[in-house]
């Protein structure tokens, strides 16, 4: 996890850092809370949604490749969830911010939502095979369509929020619960 710090994360953030400050801190890349009171409802309906979904898929995918990859115990699962609690943000704000918003202020919402979405998604086929890069489009649909379609003022809360549990749901924490509860 030191090395995705070091190639993606950290790269990813200084970016959008970057964009924010160069740009004048526009309304598009999100950071502001928007409808503070949506964004949470969102979030907190989402989030067991896209966990459950997530672990599902998992354990779909699991099944048809024959092996699943989880956490080695409870301290593992945890020590994941809080990475993905520092990842899923990071993302959002790189493929749902700067892409799907940028092009949205630029060129319209819709191609904003599907060049985000679509980038988001062939983005995660750089580690891992097809059928798990295109299980990342559960994830991806909905959360840009939230972005885009929720009301206020963009924001990354919500879709923060979500991914995180999506996160959760299909590695590390996800996983682990699928192995304790003998599923695979």
């Amino acid at each position: 996890m030191r090395s995705d710090l070091l190639i993606r994360i950290l790269p990813f953030a200084s970016v959008f850092a970057a964009v924010y400050l160069l740009a004048s801190r526009p309304a598009w890349l999100g950071l502001a809370p928007g409808w503070l009171a949506g964004q949470l409802a969102f979030g907190m309906v989402a989030a067991p949604t896209m966990f459950v979904a997530a672990m599902l898929a998992q354990l779909w995918l699991a099944r048809r490749r024959g092996a699943l990859s989880a956490p080695a115990g409870r301290g593992d699962a945890w020590f994941q969830a809080g990475f993905y609690a520092l990842n899923g943000p990071v993302e959002e704000a790189l493929f749902r911010g700067l892409v799907q918003g940028g092009l949205g202020a630029a060129f319209g919402s819709p191609a904003g939502f599907v060049i985000g979405t679509a980038a988001y998604v062939l983005y995660h086929r750089l580690g891992w095979p097809w059928i798990d890069t295109f299980a990342t489009a559960l994830v991806g649909v909905p959360l840009g369509l939230a972005f885009w379609l929720l009301p206020g003022p963009p924001s990354l809360i919500g879709v923060s929020i979500a991914h995180i549990a999506a996160t959760c749901g299909f590695l590390g924490p996800g996983p682990y619960v699928l192995r304790k509860l003998k599923l695979v």
